[in-house]
């Protein structure tokens, strides 16, 4: 006779404690249609007044469209879902994409300080400068709208691809403001090499930018711990767990692109049973999960009473023991943060 499992017996399914991943290409489509606009006005701008301050704004924007491109690329490859091949998922591309940005925004500084050198050397006079300044105001307008908007994205949905774009931006927004007011001095002062000098500042300037990009970049490919904030916070939440039993250490971080990840290593009492020692990881990763936010957290349990469990033992990310807690604040309580007794102890905490 066939056995036919029962449903309402069968526990629940738990919900996902994994990363999401966002598809935040839409804000990519918004950079390149602003780079469309902003290359044709700059364009218009140069073509009227001969500058080559703006001359060199406009092959900015270019490098602006080429980087939008990339950016595009990077979040639709970043928000891929985890596969058989890549089973943390893909959101390290963004860091691809940062980087090829901070490469072209060091292309478009080496163009605007030719560019200028070239202009100083040969000085010439600009022309219409009301009307180039006007369009220029205008495009700028336009980038710092979309610098603000991408900028936003990248603190809300912590996205170094977006920041990147949007501190690219923003560095556009600061070239035209420099350019504009070269174009104004050279019209108010008819000092022509005015013009160059202060296109070759805003390059110089423009360099420190796309170094920096480059560098943060770096730092995300070679897995950066979380900010030191971060780990505190999460350290303070694992704190609440310690007792004379309950131990943890071995807490490491990482970042990929706007996922976070994180191990701890959990000390109790080898008499623990399997499901002992469950209960209480759960809910030490339901806690981290429901405080802090998206993030993975994995924990390894150890029995205490190993000298094995301390081979690992490096300098992570320390967590205050059951002694360090005891002398700053008392012995802790015995139930947990959802008030009930944690297993395998007394009411005394022992």
């Amino acid at each position: 006779m066939t056995t036919i499992p029962n449903p309402a017996s069968e526990p629940p399914a738990a919900p996902s404690r994994a990363p999401q991943t966002r598809d935040l290409s839409r804000f990519a489509y918004l950079s390149i249609v602003a780079a469309v606009v902003t290359i044709t006005l700059k364009v218009i701008a140069w073509r009227i007044t001969g500058s080559v301050g703006l001359l060199s704004d406009a092959a900015e924007s270019v490098v602006n469209l080429v980087a939008a491109i990339a950016v595009l690329i990077a979040l639709k490859v970043a928000a891929m879902p985890a596969d058989k091949n890549h089973h943390f998922g893909h959101t390290k591309a963004e860091y691809f994409s940062a980087a090829v940005e901070g490469m072209m925004i060091f292309v478009a500084a080496l163009v605007i300080m030719y560019t200028a050198v070239e202009r100083f050397l040969n000085p010439q006079p600009i022309e219409n400068v009301g009307l180039g300044l006007a369009i220029s105001v205008v495009a700028s307008a336009v980038n710092g709208a979309v610098a603000v908007v991408l900028l936003r994205a990248g603190r809300r949905y912590r996205s170094l691809t977006l920041t990147a774009d949007g501190k690219h931006l923003m560095t556009d927004v600061w070239t035209s403001a420099g350019v504009v007011l070269g174009v104004l001095l050279v019209g108010l002062t008819h000092v022509e090499r005015l013009d160059p000098i202060i296109a070759f500042l805003v390059g110089v300037n423009i360099v420190w930018t796309g170094w920096k990009l480059v560098r943060e970049s770096t730092e995300g490919l070679m897995d950066i711990s979380m900010p030191k904030e971060d780990n505190s916070a999460i350290a303070e939440i694992l704190s609440r767990f310690v007792t004379r039993e309950v131990h943890f250490h071995a807490l490491r971080t990482r970042v990929a692109g706007h996922h976070r990840f994180a191990e701890v290593h959990v000390l109790v009492p080898g008499a623990w049973t399997v499901q002992q020692g469950h209960d209480l990881v759960e809910e030490v990763e339901e806690t981290v999960h429901r405080e802090f936010g998206d993030i993975a957290l994995t924990c390894h349990l150890e029995p205490s009473e190993d000298p094995r469990a301390y081979g690992d033992y490096t300098a992570e990310f320390p967590i205050p023991t059951h002694d360090d807690i005891v002398a700053a604040h008392g012995a802790p309580g015995t139930t947990g943060t959802t008030g009930t007794p944690r297993p395998g102890r007394g009411d005394d905490g022992a």
